[in-house]
């Protein structure tokens, strides 16, 4: 099993090399930003679970449309209380008003 923790390993690696043999592949949501999402959903095999992970990852069912099988990322539940631990300066764990949700197609 091939695990791509840190940035270093991410900017290095052979991604034609590995994504293709991966039965799990998890994305996280600035490839949206960073224009990579499609090559990483092409190289990825159509058996393999793709999961798009991470409090930036867009919780939306468009994205099993176009071969991502699971969506982790954060919503907002209190529009109040979540820009205000923000402007005071919290780290992501520290924010209040925020839930962790994981959207799953089919499910």
């Amino acid at each position: 099993m091939k695990i791509l923790e840190d940035l270093f390993s991410a900017l290095d690696f052979d991604a034609a090399g590995l994504i293709p043999q991966a039965d799990v592949v998890a994305i996280t949501g600035p490839s949206l930003t960073t224009h990579t999402l499609d090559h990483l959903l092409e190289l990825s095999d159509p058996k393999a679970y793709v999961v798009m992970l991470g409090d930036t990852a867009p919780l939306t069912s468009f994205l099993f449309e176009h071969g991502v099988n699971a969506v982790s990322g954060t919503r907002v539940i209190d529009p109040d209380l979540a820009p205000r631990c923000v402007s005071q300066g919290a780290n992501f764990r520290q924010i209040k008003g925020v839930r962790r949700l994981t959207m799953m197609k089919g499910g």
